[in-house]
């Protein structure tokens, strides 16, 4: 792999792992489309230290409070729901990656679950809101969130896009749905980061390589770090319309690429 195409991958993987579009999904269509090899299991291990890098530098305040024992239901609260998705991951992650991993499959769940998000944004925008700070959600909103988390091993789903949804549908504001499901992120991600780096080291890698894999890593935490801040951000006022639109239309294109 080329330090453009490990800058261009680590850019696509930390921009589409926190905005509601599905970074799976995108992975393995980007070098399909640009007629690039598989990236390979290095690769993605050293994406995902800079994306949970990410997640910790943004959230640090959260993670501090909560590891001081001020925000202790907090804590509680995400540890609980990061078991389903634990679980499913254990389970079921091999097998989904050996079969789903397929264009229409991602195509068919980009517009599908888009389409959920935007019925969960407008039953938002119709009801009253009653948790608005992620330490206030209840212990059936947090599972709720954590079941999401665990369907997000479906290619094409987009784990933050489907837990935000679960959050809505359960009476979170959009920010706050947004950050539950974000912190909720930091464990998953971390234990996913490190299944495939114990792998890489048990299988080793090449020297020449390591140059490509930290421009990976700089990148994935760069676009990360952007991303996480701007959909916080965005939530706080506006609505998630424009990711489902990119979500049908990604979709609608796949289909037609690669369904003939």
């Amino acid at each position: 792999m080329t330090y453009f195409q490990s800058a261009v991958l680590g850019v696509v993987q930390g921009a589409t792992e926190f905005l509601p579009v599905s970074s799976s999904g995108h992975l393995v269509l980007a070098p399909r489309l640009l007629g690039w090899p598989d990236q390979g299991l290095a690769f993605d291990a050293a994406i995902h230290v800079g994306t949970l890098a990410a997640l910790v530098l943004y959230f640090r305040a959260d993670l501090w409070r909560m590891a001081r024992g001020m925000d202790r239901r907090l804590a509680l609260l995400l540890m609980a729901a990061t078991v389903p998705g634990g679980l499913a991951g254990l389970l079921f992650e091999k097998v989904i990656a050996a079969r789903l991993r397929d264009p229409l499959v991602i195509a068919v769940t980009l517009i599908g679950w888009g389409l959920v998000m935007w019925l969960a944004d407008r039953h938002a925008a119709a009801t009253p809101r009653t948790i608005r700070e992620p330490g206030g959600a209840t212990w059936g909103a947090a599972m709720s969130v954590g079941v999401a988390q665990a369907v997000a091993l479906m290619p094409g789903t987009s784990r933050s896009g489907i837990t935000i949804t679960a959050g809505l549908f359960a009476g979170m504001t959009r920010a706050a749905a947004a950050r539950f499901a974000f912190l909720l992120g930091i464990p998953i991600t971390a234990a996913a980061g490190g299944v495939k780096l114990l792998s890489l080291l048990r299988h080793g890698t090449d020297p020449a390589s390591l140059g490509p894999l930290l421009t990976g890593v700089v990148a994935s935490f760069a676009a990360g770090l952007v991303a996480v801040w701007f959909l916080v951000n965005h939530l706080e006022k506006r609505s998630l319309l424009p990711f489902v639109i990119y979500r049908c239309t990604l979709g609608l294109l796949v289909l037609a690429v690669f369904g003939r």
